[in-house]
């Protein structure tokens, strides 16, 4: 059983947030015992152009003071995305955080300029063999990794599995982990406008009366659900082992490395930070979780969740919490530590 640590925080003072993630952090410091090196990279989310959910720079702001108090070397560090936007080069990526307000601390895109440079890390597991980790994540030995929890078209939720198994992955990494997704059309509701043909990176997806997928081309980035603007695609879950290839990705990312997660449950929305629109909240805010067990933080941020709204929300992402209990990275067995 993992201890995972819990201020109660319903507000929307951001500023505050940012002074209870770092109580947090120091109750993890504490009784963990834990040792900082010289670097210390702060794996976040810089939130797609036009999202306005993402948590905000300022929600950092006291970690990263903390951090360099005590004669740590902190950086943002984070990975380009699969699909084409904001954050799919460096150079757009880094644009983007910076206006965001992510301008504290200098920003480490991990796997390149187009995101093809990682180390292979094996692991040999049930669907995975060697996973595909950004370079720059072998230069460190700790992270800090910072996560909103929110909803997530294929993952279920995305928390700090998914800021593992995504969030570490190079462009190929990524591609492992949709491989064997194709979404399907609905004749019925398809108005054939094209959106999804503009939107798919891959020339997958084709107009021929109704909106058509090549399988054999389709990585399932899931880029035509989100702009589809009837609702006309939708993911088929049968076969992909997505969700237990994203636990294996995260088991990968976190190999022989040591680190403190902190999640916050502000802004929960029904989709991914990735999502280039503005959403709006469909639970209350909660508060704020951290322990050193991804598995088990994760766990209690959906508990957490469905308790608090009565809905089984994002039921399917508990797929991957069973499959990192098996594979090792953490348990879904947790003592939780509400901090005053």
């Amino acid at each position: 059983m993992s201890k995972i640590y819990f201020i109660r925080n319903s507000g929307t003072d951001y500023e505050e947030l940012g002074k209870e993630a770092l109580k947090l952090l120091g109750k993890v410091v504490d009784e963990t015992r834990h040792e900082f090196e010289k670097e210390v990279p702060i794996k976040v989310h810089f939130g797609e152009k036009g999202n306005k959910t993402f948590i905000p720079a300022i929600c950092y702001e006291e970690t990263i003071k903390y951090l360099t108090k005590n004669g740590v070397s902190p950086s943002y560090i984070e990975t380009n995305v699969l699909y084409r936007g904001s954050r799919t080069t460096t150079e757009s990526h880094i644009q983007t955080a910076r206006s965001h307000g992510f301008t504290q601390l200098p920003i480490v895109i991990a796997d390149g300029d187009v995101g093809t440079e990682y180390n292979e890390i094996e692991i040999n597991k049930d669907y995975i063999d060697k996973c595909k980790i950004g370079k720059a994540y072998g230069n460190y030995k700790q992270f800090i990794v910072m996560s909103h929890f929110k909803g997530h078209i294929e993952a279920g939720f995305g928390g700090a599995i998914k800021q593992l198994g995504m969030g570490f992955a190079a462009r190929g990494g990524k591609l492992a982990q949709h491989s064997g997704i194709s979404p399907v059309v609905s004749e019925k509701k398809c108005i054939a406008c094209g959106l999804c043909v503009d939107k798919c990176d891959f020339d997958a997806i084709s107009i021929d009366g109704t909106a058509v997928i090549d399988d054999n081309k389709c990585v399932g980035c899931a880029g035509c659900i989100a702009v589809c603007p009837v609702g006309a695609i939708r993911n088929t879950w049968g076969g992909s082992n997505f969700l237990e290839k994203l636990a294996e990705y995260a088991y990968g990312a976190a190999k022989d490395k040591d680190i403190i997660y902190i999640t916050f449950l502000h802004n929960i929305t029904s989709d991914c930070d990735c999502m280039g629109k503005e959403m709006h909240p469909i639970a209350k805010n909660i508060g704020i979780l951290a322990g050193k067990d991804p598995v088990a933080l994760d766990t209690a941020c959906l508990d957490l969740v469905q308790k608090d709204s009565g809905e089984k929300l994002f039921e399917n992402g508990r797929v991957s919490l069973k499959h990192a209990e098996k594979i090792g990275l953490g348990t879904m067995q947790y003592q939780l530590v509400e901090i005053q």
